[in-house]
């Protein structure tokens, strides 16, 4: 078994209209050193698999069919043994 956290973000050249919102909403509480705010989503997902390497197999296909749109997002992940 192993868990596999997945991070999806966009692009740095696809705009971001959420991080663009939380920018300005932070400025305005003060935070005026803010200079940027990029908003991504993290998953969690536990995966039956013999070998670390069929789990990463099954992470990369579930990232490039589903979690991710690789036309505008980049994606990251990191396996643990469970």
């Amino acid at each position: 078994m192993y868990k596999a956290t997945i991070v999806v973000r966009l692009k740095q050249s696809v705009l971001d209209p959420q991080g663009s919102a939380v920018k300005g909403s932070l400025h305005s509480l003060g935070f005026a050193g803010v200079t940027d705010v990029r908003i991504g989503k993290t998953m969690e997902v536990w995966i039956h698999a013999d070998k670390e390497t069929e789990a990463a197999e099954q992470v990369e296909a579930m990232c490039q069919k589903l979690l991710a749109n690789p036309v505008i997002e980049n994606y990251t992940y990191q396996l643990e043994g469970a």
